[in-house]
């Protein structure tokens, strides 16, 4: 093997011959480096994305499709009225307290006996009671009990063939339970007549066109 040290001219001495060795990269390097990584990385996600959009139908549309805006439903608030009801402390039937001093925004104004139905149909007991909203708004409600619910039956019929012809009527329920049939008539100057019949009770309603099926609906009897 041939020895390669050479003598230096200027000491003498022997020096070997360096070796090429692996110099250190230098910081453009590194970041070219780093830069080829994230655009593989980069370009892999992508690859992937567009994979899952082919196999799986409607994958690439699902975050794009807008959800739906959940229904909001605005109850108005139940009216109440602005006026006060009468004085209510004398004595009473039971079907008399059974009447309601308020309905909706109607107060109780005066209530009498109404002699003429109880003589003149069989009622065990009769009442006229007068409503109002405290302005143009009154309700005249004529109201009456018999013995049998087929007796009941047989007035309210005659009341509403006395009103005239219905434009809406139907089952009264109490539960599940039909009790009775109602009806709403139209009468003149914009007014409307509902009445209906539950058990041995039939009640009639005059009043503002607008208000008289829900005047009914909000009855308690």
């Amino acid at each position: 093997m041939t020895d390669q040290r050479v003598n230096s001219p200027r000491t003498g001495a022997t020096a070997s011959v360096a070796t090429p060795g692996a110099r250190k990269a230098s910081p453009a390097v590194y970041r070219r480096r780093r830069l080829v990584v994230f655009v593989g990385l980069l370009v892999l996600v992508l690859a992937v994305v567009l994979v899952g959009g082919l196999v799986w139908p409607g994958f690439m549309r699902a975050e794009a499709t807008p959800q739906p805006v959940p229904t909001v439903t605005v109850t108005a608030p139940v009216p109440t009225p602005t006026v006060k009801a009468m004085d209510r402390s004398g004595d009473e039937t039971a079907f008399q307290k059974a009447l309601p001093s308020t309905v909706l925004q109607f107060a109780l104004g005066s209530i009498a006996e109404a002699k003429e139905i109880r003589e003149e149909q069989d009622a065990l007991e009769a009442w006229t009671a007068e409503y109002s909203d405290g302005g143009s708004g009154e309700v005249t409600l004529q109201a009456g009990q018999w013995a049998t619910s087929d007796e009941a039956a047989q007035a309210a019929t005659a009341w509403i063939e006395a009103a005239g012809e219905a434009e809406r009527e139907g089952d009264v329920k109490v539960g599940k339970k039909v009790v009775g049939q109602y009806a709403i008539m139209p009468a003149e100057d914009g007014r409307a007549v509902a009445v209906w019949q539950n058990g041995t009770a039939v009640m009639q309603a005059t009043g503002p066109a607008d208000t008289m099926e829900d005047f009914y609906a909000a009855f308690p009897l």
